[in-house]
């Protein structure tokens, strides 16, 4: 029911006329009528024989066709009307235009004709605004969609939407009366006016059924449509036309307007109803929404001063009733388009427009409350909330953030259908980054895999390190993961990660270091032995000296990035000093070394035996009675770590 939501509308019955001979008469006449359905058709059959139309009728042949959500054919003379004044179409037709340009998804060409526009321009804050939403809208385009909707049964060929919650029910706005449809019909789309229905609430899969008329007793045979409660349900606003004893009234322009009721809910009855102090039968007043603690009043109206064809405005609610003047929340908020279906929760007004940069007609927004009625930029809540038709009245349950909005995209139930939507957390992922060196040469390694695995040791993740040795891998936030580098002929190394719950953060220096086996060991005397400088222990001595605990870390290293290797000990000394004592220090020597690696936490039966042999296996000529220099003595105070099994 495009436009039913706009709220600046003249009501009229349907009426029939003769065919006259003066085809433009008979469409103009529908057109002030808002007959669209019938102003469409008159003005295509006066437009296939005129040849040069007027502005005025290319205008009105557009606008009749734009308001019944036909943008295929409202492009048509949008088109032709831009074609005759370029740059010089005023500022809401333009908008017109790029709404039915995207209405038909040529968005490449709508924003190349924005850019245009807002360059001609020059608002500096305009066009910021305009790439700010671009870019953001784009981002998000390219991000997996929060929400799951679903068309509800409760819709039907008519017009049903603008759900609010009351209490485990649904009050929504329906056009599916069959008793006003034996009545008038609504001349603007040829359906029956609008009623408010109440129907029970579905809390596991959000279905609205046994819908019947709420508070039919104040229902009149016009519109009454988009109700608010109080936190108590005990009162409700709700939009309606201005009636005086059950008849429109109308102002100079014979334009019947909006008004917002107020009333208290009795055992199923309204009383003490009345309209509130700004309603006017000069504009209209609409789309109710009181935020969670009733406190503020927040609607639309096309009210003087404004900044486009309908704004958001706010009033505050004293305890006692009464109210503050209405306040417009600014050019934040509002555009020269309209912003409609205001709903606060949370400090976040989410809204509907069709004047902020979306994907085509009404979409809806949200913005954050900052202080002293300034907002945030207006973010689009992108696809699938969102598409290139209509969407609008999106409201949310707290203790799910699941909720319902409106839309009359394709391939709908009817002409405004009712959604319901699941919303998933917003994904939050963290990088993480560091660098692979080689253990012997330092150098940075490249082709190194990086694998993650969760909590259960599943595989989450994996990466390759840059020819620079670098690596950078996504996690989700708030886990703990394990991170393990690897690459073939190359021992692993592992760190555990706890990622933290700020999205889009990067850890860094996660480092590690692998080596190859062969580069670890050398062979002496026939055997392998892990390669490491000499063990010094001070004079006398066999404690682990912060110099010795540099070398032993390499035989740990080896021991564990290599679970298979086994090693024996093996300590010696040199020949001077006396040949028991000797033996004694060694094999103490030996068994500190052991003792040092197993507190690594190397397992001890990966230790064969940890064994000094004094200077009983001396490897030059130097032993008792044979002078030798120092460099020669040295040669036999070694320890040696054996590699017995790979």
């Amino acid at each position: 029911m495009k436009k039913i939501y706009i709220l600046s509308l003249l009501f009229c019955f349907s009426a029939v006329f003769s065919q006259s001979k003066l085809k433009l008469k008979n469409a103009d006449k529908l057109y002030k009528e808002l007959a669209f359905v019938d102003a469409a058709k008159a003005y295509d059959e006066y437009l296939e024989e005129e040849k040069k139309p007027s502005v005025e009728t290319l205008k009105r042949a557009g606008n009749s066709y734009y308001n019944i959500s036909d943008n295929r054919n409202a492009l048509k003379w949008y088109q032709k009307l831009y074609d005759i004044q370029g740059d010089g179409m005023s500022d809401d037709y333009f908008l017109r235009y790029i709404q039915a340009l995207k209405g038909v998804m040529d968005y490449e060409k709508a924003d190349e004709l924005i850019k245009q526009y807002l360059k001609n321009k020059g608002d500096k804050k305009e066009i910021e605004r305009y790439m700010w939403q671009k870019n953001y809208n784009d981002s998000l385009s390219k991000t997996k969609p929060l929400y799951t909707i679903k068309n509800l049964d409760v819709n039907t060929e008519n017009s049903d939407f603008g759900t609010t919650f009351y209490g485990d029910k649904i009050v929504f706005t329906s056009s599916r009366d069959a008793a006003k449809l034996t009545t008038n019909l609504y001349a603007w789309n040829n359906q029956p006016f609008l009623n408010l229905y109440v129907g029970d609430r579905n809390m596991n899969n959000g279905d609205i059924y046994e819908p019947v008329l709420f508070l039919k007793d104040v229902m009149t045979k016009y519109h009454e449509a988009t109700a608010t409660f109080t936190p108590d349900l005990k009162t409700v606003y709700y939009t309606t036309n201005i009636v005086k004893k059950n008849k429109l009234t109308l102002d100079d322009s014979r334009t019947n307007n909006f008004q917002i009721i107020k009333g208290e809910i009795v055992d199923g009855q309204l009383t003490n109803s009345e309209g509130v102090f700004f309603n006017s039968k000069d504009y209209s007043v609409g789309h109710p929404s009181l935020s969670e603690t009733g406190r503020w009043l927040f609607f639309a109206s096309d009210m003087p001063g404004g900044y486009g064809e309908t704004d958001l405005y706010v009033v505050k609610i004293a305890e006692d009733g009464t109210m503050s003047s209405p306040q417009n929340l600014g050019p934040k908020i509002n555009t020269i388009g309209n912003e409609l279906f205001p709903y606060f929760r949370d400090g976040i007004l989410y809204f509907s427009s069709d004047g902020h940069y979306g994907w085509g007609d009404l979409d809806v927004y949200q913005s954050t409350f900052l202080d002293n009625m300034d907002f945030t930029t207006p973010q689009n809540l992108g696809q699938p909330i969102n598409s290139n038709k209509d969407d609008f009245a999106y409201i949310f349950d707290p203790n799910t953030s699941n909720g319902y909005f409106s839309s009359n995209r394709a391939m709908g139930k009817g002409d405004d259908d009712i959604y319901y939507f699941t919303k998933a957390e917003p994904e939050c992922n963290q990088m993480v980054s560091g660098k692979v060196t080689d253990k012997k040469s330092k150098n940075n390694l490249s082709g190194v895999t990086i694998s993650v695995y969760d909590s259960f040791d599943d595989l989450f993740s994996t990466t390759n390190t840059n020819a620079e040795g670098k690596y950078i891998i996504e996690l989700p936030c708030d886990k703990k993961m394990k991170i393990v580098a690897s690459k073939e002929n190359y021992s692993k190394d592992e760190k555990e990660v706890t990622t933290l719950k700020v999205d889009g953060d990067e850890i860094k220096d996660i480092d590690f270091e692998i080596g190859k086996y062969e580069d670890l060991v050398v062979k002496k005397n026939g055997q392998e032995q892990i390669d490491i400088n000499p063990i010094f222990f001070n004079y006398d001595k066999y404690d682990i000296t912060p110099q010795a605990a540099i070398e032993l870390d390499k035989v740990v290293f080896v021991m564990e990035k290599f679970p298979n290797v086994k090693i024996k000990i093996e300590s010696h000394t040199d020949s001077r000093g006396n040949d028991a004592y000797n033996m004694t220090l060694s094999d103490n020597r030996a068994k500190s070394t052991q003792a040092y690696i197993i507190s690594k936490g190397i397992d001890p039966l990966r230790i064969q035996s940890a064994i000094g042999y004094g200077e009983s296996r001396l490897i030059n000529k130097c032993s008792n009675g044979v002078k030798c220099s120092e460099e020669e003595h040295f040669k036999n105070r070694r320890s040696e770590f054996i590699v017995i099994e790979k």
